[in-house]
């Protein structure tokens, strides 16, 4: 959606548009509860973008950096997801996870986007174990396996 409306009533998590008795226009909500839907059930961003590409494909989803301008101004952290004629914003959550295909790396909104950096392995020190080491490298290996970390 290009311009923010307000809908009645939402659900509690993630805004989506309720139907209420007698409501007109029935599939508008539908429609757009399903295009958050959309966006939010296991989201992939391509990265960060402060404005709307120039030509977005169907599907593509950004996270809203700032200072956000044109359709997506006053949407900073927002996902802002194409769905082929309109843009989706959906505010994040605390605690949601996103896939970024721009670095391999999964986010998580806690009070802003945030991502890991994968640890130094250990190096030095007087007394070297060298299972320890093994381990602590497995662990990380396993993580970045997970997009937890980055690969590298």
């Amino acid at each position: 959606m290009t311009q923010p409306i307000d809908f009645e009533t939402v659900s509690a998590r993630h805004a989506l548009p309720l139907l209420v008795a007698g409501q007109a226009q029935k599939e508008f909500y539908v429609n757009e509860s399903l295009a958050r839907i959309d966006t939010l059930l296991h989201p992939v961003v391509e990265g960060d973008a402060s404005a709307p590409p120039a030509a977005p494909s169907p599907g593509d989803c950004w996270i809203v950096a700032s200072p956000a301008s044109g359709a997506w101004e006053g949407r900073e952290d927002f996902l802002a997801s194409w769905d082929g004629t309109q843009w989706t914003l959906c505010p994040p959550c605390e605690g949601m996870h996103v896939f970024d295909r721009s670095n391999g790396k999964r986010r998580a909104y806690l009070s802003g986007w945030r991502q890991a950096l994968r640890p130094a392995l250990p190096a030095g020190g007087s007394n070297v174990d060298v299972e320890a080491r093994a381990s602590i490298d497995a662990i990380i290996d396993i993580l970045a396996t997970l997009a937890i970390f980055p690969s590298n």
